[in-house]
């Protein structure tokens, strides 16, 4: 699991301070959709599907952070098939999905908890500030599926390319 750990030492006893923060899962793709109830709620041809998973300390400025990232990250290949282009220079799309279990902890045991996962009240105006933005800034409209929804998401990977991207670990 990718998290930042802090190591606070206090007298002769330490602790250990798990900062985790907004994640998303980007993925490549030739086509994605998500279904919810049997019917198709979102899908993109070419472009982006990122998964998102917001925790109750995310702000503001993780998702301009997040946002700024993802349209100007150079993962689609140039005329020469090099990964040098982003998905504003192709013309691609994105579809976002809520996905809470990027902050799974498997620390302990084989059920993950999701502790850090933020709650409804929390997560779901940042998913819906988030989705609105990246519309803006990309100038598309962005496919999505439901929050809280117990969706089917279908993707033909390409590449594959799949990337990693935390508000706080920014590497």
């Amino acid at each position: 699991m990718w998290i930042k750990l802090l190591k606070l030492t206090i007298v002769s006893t330490s602790y250990i301070v798990y900062l985790t923060h907004m994640r998303a899962l980007l993925q490549r793709v030739s086509k994605a959709s998500v279904t919810i109830e049997g019917t198709i709620n979102g899908s993109i041809d070419h472009g982006l599907l990122i998964l998102l998973g917001v925790t109750h300390d995310d702000a503001q400025e993780d998702i301009d952070w997040l946002i700024r990232k993802i349209t100007n990250m150079r993962i689609f290949n140039d005329e020469q098939g090099v990964m040098n282009k982003s998905c504003q220079d192709r013309n691609g799309r994105y579809l976002v999905v809520s996905q809470f279990t990027l902050h799974a902890s498997t620390k302990k045991g084989n059920r993950p908890s999701y502790i850090s996962a933020a709650k409804p009240e929390i997560a779901i105006p940042l998913y819906n500030t988030f989705v609105k933005q990246l519309g803006l800034l990309s100038q598309t409209e962005i496919a999505t599926g439901i929050f809280g929804a117990d969706m089917k998401v279908e993707l033909l990977n390409d590449g594959p390319v799949t990337i990693w991207l935390d508000s706080k670990n920014k590497e």
